[in-house]
């Protein structure tokens, strides 16, 4: 189950050859316009291409890019039965404009106020009737700050979870950072941390990380902290032990999508009950190749398999 903020991530791409004559901006010719589901909604996509069944759990606006993602969950084939229609929201929506490869504008759309206390109840009642009519392995809050998800919300849905021994883990954003008490794993990067304690920290002092991570670790008693570090790879840690792993080389094309795909494979190994190390170094490779793409794209999962494989018999991990 993915419950957070979805989003339409659109793509204009074209050519540019000019500029323009009214301010010194480029001109692009657009020759394609495309939309992919976005935010939680790009964990689900993540998820079903690791071929789990993914029940995302949302509300979107009663507008047109909420029909463009209702549309797009039918061509997918992913249940759009939790989705909550609300004429008092809107549908996020970004707007990357690409030319050779290079990102060059994004336009976001959206709202980011909490939602209604109608639409949290409508929301945190459809979730619970889920959770009691389908076998749920582990629930992920996909945070972006758009007001999907609530301290409320997460209170009453980490409660019932744990009652039922389900997993549940965590991509948080700044809001709501310090509501995920009592969580299965919590994953947030080097950003979301500084924000949420508060305090600087030098990414290139490991011991002052590894503080940090000890401390948000202890403050929401997670049973996982999973720090991840972009290009100097990631932290991971229980109560009996932590892991640092060095991030892959790569040739990086395009950051957008890397920490949705970097819980849903964190998310479905914790489900198989893997070693945390191997659940951070599947993970973080996963991320890395997700990276190599323009645009936000799932993960594929021979090339993931194929990867890990390559990597084991160079005697890498």
């Amino acid at each position: 189950m993915i419950i957070g903020d979805v989003m339409i991530d659109s793509y204009l791409i074209g050519a540019v050859d000019r500029i323009s004559p009214e301010a010194p901006v480029p001109i692009i010719s657009v020759t394609n316009n495309e939309y992919r589901l976005g935010g939680a909604a790009n964990v689900a996509l993540n998820i079903k291409a690791l071929e789990a069944n993914p029940i995302i759990c949302t509300v979107i606006g009663d507008d047109e890019n909420g029909k463009i993602f209702l549309n797009l969950l039918e061509k997918l084939n992913i249940s759009k039965e939790h989705t909550i229609i609300s004429r008092e929201r809107k549908t996020t929506s970004k707007t990357r404009i690409i030319s050779n490869g290079q990102h060059l504008l994004r336009v976001d759309n959206e709202i980011n106020t909490e939602l209604s206390s109608v639409d949290e109840n409508l929301l945190t009642n459809n979730i619970l009737q889920s959770i009691n009519n389908n076998n749920i392995d582990v629930i992920i809050f996909e945070d972006y700050d758009k007001g999907v998800i609530t301290k409320t919300l997460i209170d009453k849905i980490t409660k019932i979870a744990n009652s039922k021994n389900i997993f549940t883990t965590v991509d948080p954003k700044k809001r709501n950072f310090l509501h995920y008490k009592n969580t299965t794993l919590f994953k947030p990067n080097l950003k979301e941390l500084s924000e949420g304690l508060m305090i600087n920290i030098n990414k290139e002092n490991k011991e002052e990380i590894f503080n940090a991570v000890k401390t948000i670790h202890n403050k929401l008693n997670s049973k996982i902290t999973f720090l991840t570090l972009s290009e100097l790879g990631c932290y991971i840690l229980n109560q009996e032990t932590s892991n640092y792993l060095p991030a892959e080389i790569r040739q990086i094309a395009d950051v957008s999508g890397a920490g949705d795909t970097v819980i849903s494979v964190a998310s479905l190994c914790l489900t198989e009950n893997m070693d945390i190390k191997d659940i951070a170094y599947i993970s973080n490779i996963a991320g890395g190749l997700v990276c190599e793409n323009v645009g936000v794209v799932s993960i594929n999962k021979q090339q993931l398999k194929n990867e890990i494989l390559k990597n084991t018999n160079q005697s890498n991990y």
